[in-house]
């Protein structure tokens, strides 16, 4: 195994200082001090958060992450996938955002669904029988959907990979199976987020396996166990879970990163690992910046463990 540490990078997102999809309180925080402490954590690359955080002038927001040295990746855009009726706006909001995507040299365009009032009161409990889930004809509809985001993003130069999200319509490991199977022919590949696949009811490594030639791009959380089974057994619905500290700081959760980290490096993947912590603004037992900086800091150890394990072997062979 040649260096691991090489071939993956990390970066951070706005949604570990609380900054969520719509506007409220955590949007009054300076979009330069959360980058700032992006870079001090020791991260390299950003999201770009929901669109209209960060400057959405491309000369501004380039200038300001030249300044800091950050490469912009990509953007999180969930959209409502499963109404038909809303394509038009879906796309008018992915030409936007793909813009400014192509003018930062950002490579990918993340797709998600949107929550919905239906799905949050169910999080991280789908049934596994599927009955709650979408039908053959609505999962038919979410594949032309999705591929003309596809051909959408790529007038823009953008990949497009979809990120499976609790919550929403694609949550669980049968629903992404499902997803997938609707997209057959597309090019469209998957952003494994580990915390929401734990949340889920998916194990990160095994979907990772399973989806091992469609894992462009990766998220990295950890999952509180105790809060997880709390909120299942309370059946908090997502914001009640998240605002209890189903997430955590890397390393302090239930998640097995060595496990997967070693999956990631032996399948020789190579890229961006962007590593998150779904918080509440105002509901953080630890600053963002010291959350950050100590998780990336377990990550980086993690992988030096196993690339030293490597090593051993290799010279025992």
């Amino acid at each position: 195994m040649d260096r691991f540490l090489e071939r993956i990078h990390f970066a951070s997102a706005p949604v570990s200082w609380g900054i969520q999809d719509d506007p409220g309180p955590a949007w009054e925080q300076p979009y330069e001090r959360i980058l700032e402490e992006i870079v001090s954590a020791g991260f390299t690359g950003a999201e770009l958060g929901p669109y209209g955080y960060l400057p959405t002038d491309s000369a501004v927001l380039k200038k300001t992450l030249q300044a800091k040295g950050l490469k912009l990746l990509s953007s999180f855009v969930p959209v409502p996938i499963t109404d038909s009726s809303k394509t038009a706006s879906v796309v008018e909001h992915v030409r936007r955002v793909g813009s400014l995507l192509s003018a930062m040299g950002a490579e990918l365009l993340v797709l998600s669904d949107c929550q919905t009032p239906e799905r949050r009161r169910i999080a991280g409990g789908v049934p596994v029988d599927g009955s709650k889930s979408l039908g053959a004809a609505q999962w038919k509809q979410v594949g032309s959907v999705i591929a003309e985001v596809e051909r959408v993003a790529a007038e823009y130069g953008l990949r497009l990979v979809f990120h499976p999200h609790v919550a929403t319509f694609v949550e669980t490991p049968l629903e992404v199976e499902c997803l997938f199977e609707a997209l057959a022919g597309s090019h469209v590949g998957l952003c494994l987020d580990t915390g929401h696949c734990v949340y889920g009811g998916g194990d990160p490594s095994e979907e990772a396996s399973k989806y091992r030639s469609l894992l462009r791009y990766v998220h990295i959380k950890d999952v509180n166990a105790r809060v997880l089974g709390e909120a299942r057994g309370r059946k908090l619905d997502f914001e009640a879970a998240v605002g209890a500290g189903l997430f955590s700081q890397i390393g302090s959760g239930c998640i097995d990163f060595h496990g997967f980290f070693r999956f990631l490096a032996e399948s020789r993947y190579s890229g961006w690992a962007v590593v998150e912590q779904d918080v509440i603004y105002g509901k953080t037992a630890v600053p963002p910046l010291e959350s950050m900086r100590v998780s990336l800091n377990y990550l980086k150890n993690v992988i030096s463990r196993i690339e030293s394990s490597a090593g051993v072997t290799k010279q025992k062979g």
